[in-house]
């Protein structure tokens, strides 16, 4: 693909219900916050149309070489999505507070 290409992005029923999770939680301490930070993981998922490349691969043991990107968004959330032809798909939005051993067994 080049690099003027758009690409779809997809976000995932899991993706979104780990989303609301997060959101949900951080509502009850700061209602206004959760949804800047709402607002603010929706815009980087958003920026996927455009060079979702950019991003490196996410390296574990357990998970296949090459298969996730993964993109940080400031201060502990971790994206992590798939690409397939001119469509990105993502997959997981991980709270780095939290292990996610679950994930890569």
């Amino acid at each position: 693909m080049g690099a003027n290409t758009r690409y779809k992005v997809i976000v995932s029923d899991r993706a979104k219900r780990m989303l609301g999770a997060h959101i949900r939680f951080m509502a009850q301490v700061n209602k206004e916050a959760a949804a800047a930070k709402k607002n603010e993981i929706m815009t980087a998922m958003r920026s996927l149309v455009q060079m979702p490349q950019r991003f490196p691969f996410f390296e574990e043991p357990y998970i296949p070489p090459n298969k996730y990107h993964k993109m940080f968004i400031a201060q502990w959330y971790l994206v992590l999505y798939q690409i397939q032809d001119d469509t990105v798909y993502v997959e997981y939005i991980l709270d780095c507070r939290k292990e996610y051993y679950w994930l890569v067994k």
